[in-house]
């Protein structure tokens, strides 16, 4: 038995039941990025010491029955802009190649709580800037499914991960689509919950007004099972929400009779793939014959959202990334003459290209003189954005679509285009800006042999509603594949 193709809630139904030990599962965890690893480049830090240490304290704390939950023992890689005490954090970034933290993100904090173990931190796109996972100052990550293309991104390294059986679980960020795009580009589940939902405390930002953490797995039962462990009110984070349901896994119900989902028309237009809108469609008429009451709309606004999503983030990212100066942690470059020439040669140093390129863009539309032309107008077309949402879920419970154009892009075509690489970005960007939750899941494969992303997205708190529809649609998937492998086996 291959205890990494479990999904996480399976695995930690055996290690319950003792049919499995804590030791073995991390042990199967490193195997398995030892086989893969030199190829796919999943993690920045593996923590193979660490891991082994926490193991046996979590199978005490089970046998001692402190422990009950269906995480406890399960192995999970964390995206490394998520802050570990005394454990490697570099946003894959040369400028923080050398950061320790004295302290760990809030949604580590539960998972630790909940048992599970923590094996490594995941590559990304530098400080979470880009869609390819190929601006990490850490080398290129690969798509397991082919290794010539990319695994999306930010979030590539965490997605690639699961993807590769190189963990049980991951937790991921998303900032304008960074969970739901790499998932759909790897073959993976993942979710990005309402704003605040999660603890953002611990987390680097990017983009303070759009960032937040969610976990990428190999369905739905176990995303929704670790968004139940990782979100909680937090005293630290003043956009943290206090919540009266956290109870997602009473959505994992295969029923979507009398739901209203809508497609937006403007989501089917120009750019979309031919194949990835064969596999979106048939997946809505999956979801129709099932019960759900389904039709296309017009949600307008669409193209609006790129721009003001650029503009927003990278304000918001040149301010925050002020704090990396070579004075208080970090990288500090060896021959400066005075303080300014440290500052100016620690950060031509020691950032990469696509960083730099935002935070000049983020230091210009915050200039005097293009403040209000730029930036306001930014926020002001933010604000349309949500209302025109707001008026969409009056009508709908879901709203269906592709979670990205196209599938993966071969490694390299997207580094030397930045326009087009943003671009790719239209379908999950509006959900960030608008704080609202979405979960991107498998619905097929191209001609390539490249797997295709459905993403859901529903209103503010109503990730239930977006799970109870992905789940009735992966049961219907399940369903498929094993009538596919009973006709294989005749």
């Amino acid at each position: 038995m291959n205890l990494m193709s479990l999904t996480a809630v399976e695995l930690g139904k055996k290690i319950k039941a003792k049919e499995v030990t804590v030791e073995e599962a991390v042990k199967a965890a490193l195997a398995q990025i030892k086989e893969v690893e030199d190829s796919v480049n999943s993690y920045v830090t593996v923590d193979e010491e660490g891991a082994l240490k926490r193991a046996a304290e979590v199978q005490k704390l089970i046998d001692s029955g402190e422990l009950t939950g269906p995480l406890a023992g399960v192995p999970v890689a964390i995206k490394d802009n998520m802050c570990t005490e005394g454990l490697l954090t570099t946003c894959s970034s040369k400028i923080l190649g050398n950061f320790k933290p004295t302290y760990t993100a809030e949604a580590v904090l539960n998972l630790e709580k909940a048992g599970a173990v923590v094996i490594g931190k995941t590559n990304m796109d530098e400080f979470a800037m880009g869609s390819t996972t190929e601006t990490s100052a850490f080398g290129e990550t690969k798509n397991p499914w082919d290794l010539s293309h990319v695994p999306g991104g930010s979030s590539g390294g965490s997605c690639a991960a699961v993807a590769a059986e190189e963990c049980s679980f991951a937790l991921g960020s998303d900032t304008g689509g960074s969970i739901r795009q790499p998932s759909s580009f790897c073959g993976v589940t993942g979710i990005k919950p309402t704003y605040g939902t999660v603890s953002r405390y611990g987390l680097i930002a990017y983009g303070s007004s759009l960032d937040q953490i969610g976990p990428v797995a190999k369905d739905v039962t176990d995303c929704a099972t670790v968004l139940e462990t990782i979100a909680s009110h937090d005293a630290k984070d003043s956009t943290s929400i206090e919540r009266e349901d956290y109870d997602f896994t009473a959505a994992l119900v295969d029923n979507v009779k009398g739901m209203r989902i809508g497609i937006p028309r403007d989501y089917l237009g120009e750019g979309l793939d031919p194949e990835v809108k064969a596999a979106v469609l048939k997946a809505a008429e999956e979801l129709k014959a099932k019960g759900a009451i389904v039709e296309e709309f017009d949600l307008s606004l669409v193209e609006y959202a790129i721009p003001a999503y650029y503009i927003i983030a990278s304000a918001e990212a040149s301010s925050n990334l002020a704090r990396f100066d070579g004075v208080k942690y970090g990288y500090r470059t060896e021959n400066f003459d005075g303080l300014h020439n440290m500052y100016k040669k620690t950060r031509s140093e020691g950032f990469g290209a696509e960083v730099k390129r935002r935070i000049m863009l983020g230091s210009f539309v915050l200039s005097s003189g293009y403040y209000d032309a730029y930036y306001i107008k930014a926020l002001r077309t933010k604000a349309l954005i949500k209302k025109a949402f707001d008026k969409a879920f009056e009508k709908y419970d879901v709203i269906l679509g592709p979670a990205a154009p196209t599938t993966a892009p071969k490694l390299g075509d997207s580094l030397s285009d930045p326009i087009k690489m943003y671009l790719g970005d239209i379908y999950t960007i509006s959900v960030n800006l608008a704080g609202l939750p979405g979960i991107s899941l498998p619905c097929g494969v191209d001609s390539k042999g490249l797997p295709i992303g459905l993403q859901l997205i529903g209103d503010c708190f109503m990730e239930k509603k977006i799970i109870q529809a992905a789940y009735a649609y992966e049961c219907t998937r399940a369903y498929e594949r094993c009538e596919i492998a009973k006709k294989g086996d005749k």
